[in-house]
């Protein structure tokens, strides 16, 4: 066996890199976190200062783009070249990208640029990741691997490049959704106070959209442009159903539904949705309390696992050690 005292840091590094890199390599991490640490900190930090700031620096940089157009017209940006190799590869009009759009929408991004730089990203990830794998198989061997295995991590890093843009995605959405279901209540409650007091719809979605900007700003958000389309779409249900496209929630279609049939049938809106409110908070109740329910059930694997022998060894070994001694003598 091989001594333990023989064991050198050196002996695993890769090829050509010495203690000196590695704590020049250590020291530029810990300043690379410090720095996104402190810009965590001085950012703002409500939702509505939040997009308050994008929404100036949004304008901002339309204002900046326009001045720049007319200095020089064939100044090259990265998101220019992204929407050219895009462009040039016809992906904006491919059934991805229609796709792509519907879940950015769902995700909350709604930028432009969105979309060139999702078609961008999942057209150069695959690449990347597999040309750094291939990197490290020939050059670096950071992992240590069979030779007959060198191209497994690299096919394996270009389905995860392929893939990693629609599942982050997919999970923004998700998350998004979540949140939008969480805040309905509350803002059906707040619907039912501005219906009362002889506010429209119009109006009422632009007071709960103020209202709710900093508590909920997923609602807010889905709420404010629902109220714009409302104003500008010439079918009032052209505006409902892309809050339900928008949105992909149950909750939020029971609330189209309802507001539908009070324009539809004339029903009180107020009384609907105090009723659907109600439901909505009953429903948030239950799965709270199915979640408390199946928490014994998933807590006990980890006590077999980690709890159980711990506590055997405590109680039982004292006992076993003591038999042992007796049985010595």
């Amino acid at each position: 066996m091989r001594n333990t005292q023989d064991f050198h840091i050196a002996d695993w590094l890769p090829a050509g890199m010495g203690l000196d890199d590695v704590i020049i390599v250590l020291a530029s991490l810990a300043t690379l976190v410090m720095f996104f640490a402190m810009w965590q900190a001085f950012r703002p930090n409500s939702a509505f200062e939040r997009r308050l700031e994008q929404i100036v620096d949004r304008k901002e940089t339309l204002r900046q783009s326009a001045l720049a157009n007319r200095r020089s017209a064939h100044r090259r940006t990265p998101v220019g070249f992204m929407r050219e190799a895009v462009t040039r590869l016809n992906l904006l009009r491919s059934r991805q990208a229609a796709e792509a759009r519907q879940m950015l929408a769902r995700a909350g991004f709604r930028s432009q640029d969105a979309m060139v730089k999702y078609l961008f990203a999942q057209i150069s990830l695959p690449f990347g990741f597999g040309a750094l794998i291939l990197l490290d198989t020939h050059v670096l061997h950071l992992m240590p691997l069979p030779s007959q295995f060198a191209l497994v991590p690299s096919m394996a890093a270009v389905l995860f490049g392929f893939y990693a843009p629609k599942i982050y995605l997919r999970n923004a959405a998700d998350k998004r959704a979540k949140q939008i279901q969480l805040a309905l209540p509350d803002g059906l409650d707040l619907m039912v106070i501005c219906a009362e007091a002889g506010l429209s719809l119009d109006a009422t979605l632009v007071r709960i959209s103020r209202e709710l900007g900093n508590s909920w700003p997923e609602l807010a958000e889905e709420f404010g442009i629902t109220a714009a389309e409302l104003t500008f779409l010439p079918d009032r249900r052209m505006a409902f159903d892309n809050l339900n496209s928008r949105t992909d929630s149950d909750g939020m279609r029971g609330v189209v539904n309802t507001l539908q049939q009070t324009a539809k049938y004339g029903t009180p809106l107020a009384q609907s949705l105090r009723v659907l409110a109600t439901e909505m908070r009953t429903a948030r109740m239950t799965r709270a309390e199915e979640k408390a329910a199946r928490l014994p059930a998933l807590l006990t694997i980890p006590m077999m696992i980690f709890i159980l022998p711990t506590l055997f060894i405590v109680l039982l070994g004292p006992a076993a050690i003591n038999v042992m001694d007796t049985f010595k003598h």
